[in-house]
């Protein structure tokens, strides 16, 4: 039972995560139907330039609390105007165009944020500081760290939010509108230009605060962090059903249940031979069974509702 609530609390940190990157994706997705690779790197850019700032306040009197919350309140306006523009320069022009496209676009981009996050802060893996004190709490016999807490109230927080702007406001209205029918919303006066750049800004501004909380739960950050973390987020979305909202939340958290359970209770069993080395593999698995039994996802997509 220990195992099994410590793995469950190590689980819902990670899906916490997922849920966060997998929103940007479902929001991106049931406004334009399109599926933007480039996110994962978002996460990326959030968790190198939280790096950068924290790195440079470490050595400061500052509380480390204020330290963290400055890396954040850089990373957040730094994706929000690499989200913008990649929408704008990027993705505008080829809306009317075929979907394939897009989606080899966007492959370009995460290469080319790739190689610019490369050539800034090289090629090492990136030590984030230590500077907020372990503080660990017992749990029916698991452990939880303050670290783990606050990922998971934070998410919590962000989820809700952007619940309440999609639901009970004349933004998320308007957003709704757009991702039924574009033509429609925009002969009701709705601009849709500023409802899709709108939602890739509030895409990338939840990836930046998901890379700092990778970034400071694991204490490490590399250029290369984004792709594998950007697969899984929208491997969560799609498990949920994609361009729900709902459903990103749902497949985030249980993708990061299944990794742990996996690499807990698995890895146990084998002496470790078939644990967290190949977590990755119990998560796609699981997103294999779900669309070869339920090709629309666990939840399905929301058409009238989906933002």
């Amino acid at each position: 039972m220990d195992i099994f609530l410590q793995q469950i609390i190590n689980g819902l940190t990670l899906g916490s995560v997922y849920a966060i990157v997998a929103l940007g994706y479902t929001m991106v997705y049931g406004i334009i139907q399109l599926i933007n690779f480039a996110h994962g790197e978002l996460v990326m850019l959030g968790a190198m330039v939280a790096f950068t700032v924290i790195g440079a306040l470490a050595g400061t009197a500052l509380p480390p609390v204020l330290i963290v919350i400055a890396g954040v309140v850089a990373a957040v306006p730094v994706c929000m105007l690499v989200g913008y523009t990649m929408e704008r320069i990027a993705y505008r022009p080829l809306r009317n165009a075929p979907r394939l496209a897009p989606l080899i676009t966007a492959i370009g981009i995460s290469i080319i944020l790739q190689h610019l996050a490369l050539l800034i802060w090289g090629r090492s893996p990136l030590a984030f500081p230590q500077i907020i004190p372990l503080v660990s709490y017992t749990i029916g016999g698991a452990i939880i760290t303050g670290v783990q807490i606050a990922i998971i109230a934070i998410s919590l927080l962000m989820m809700g939010g952007l619940t309440l702007i999609v639901y009970h406001t004349k933004l998320g209205i308007a957003m709704r509108a757009t991702s039924q029918n574009p033509q429609v919303a925009g002969l009701m006066g709705i601009d849709i230009d500023r409802i899709i750049s709108f939602t890739f800004i509030v895409g990338a501004a939840l990836a930046a605060v998901a890379g700092v909380m990778v970034g400071t739960y694991y204490g490490i950050a590399h250029y290369t962090m984004g792709s594998l973390l950007g697969m899984k987020a929208f491997s969560a979305a799609v498990l949920g059903g994609i361009g729900n909202l709902a459903g990103a939340m749902l497949g985030g958290i249980l993708l990061g249940i299944v990794e742990a359970l996996g690499a807990g209770y698995i890895g146990s069993l084998t002496n470790n031979v078939f644990g967290s080395n190949y977590q990755d593999v119990f998560a796609f698995l699981v997103l294999i069974g779900v669309l070869v039994f339920r090709p629309s996802g666990l939840l399905g997509e929301r058409v009238g509702d989906r933002a």
